[in-house]
């Protein structure tokens, strides 16, 4: 994908920033509060990122933590890298998940997110 067509880079809605990346709400939201911590360069791989990248994306998933436990009161959360198309990356401009989660919002929350791969 062209940078051009990339919506994460250019960031709308955007929630908190720094110099090197924002967080803005999920476009595709699983639960109330869902947030993506997205590097403002255009990179596709986690792995691809700029250790100044690493920490940034760190210390705005904590500062997006904070909001979303203050608007939301969620129970717990999930925090989650999709890395390459067989990991089910489908934008391919690295973003981190942070999804709350509330107590009922799936029967049985044991395993977290290895339902993913439940059937192996």
């Amino acid at each position: 994908m062209p940078v051009t067509d990339c919506e994460l880079c250019r960031p709308e809605s955007v929630l908190i920033e720094g110099s090197l990346a924002y967080v803005r709400y999920d476009s595709n939201s699983l639960s109330r509060g869902h947030v993506l911590v997205v590097p403002r360069r255009h990179v596709a791989s986690y792995f691809d990122m700029t250790v100044e990248e690493k920490a940034e994306i760190q210390s705005l998933l904590d500062r997006a933590q904070s909001k979303v436990a203050s608007d939301h009161s969620p129970d717990g959360y999930n925090i989650g890298v999709n890395i390459g198309r067989a990991a089910g990356q489908n934008r391919m401009h690295v973003h981190v998940h942070l999804i709350p989660r509330y107590s009922g919002d799936v029967v049985d929350p044991s395993g977290g997110i290895r339902c993913v791969l439940s059937k192996k």
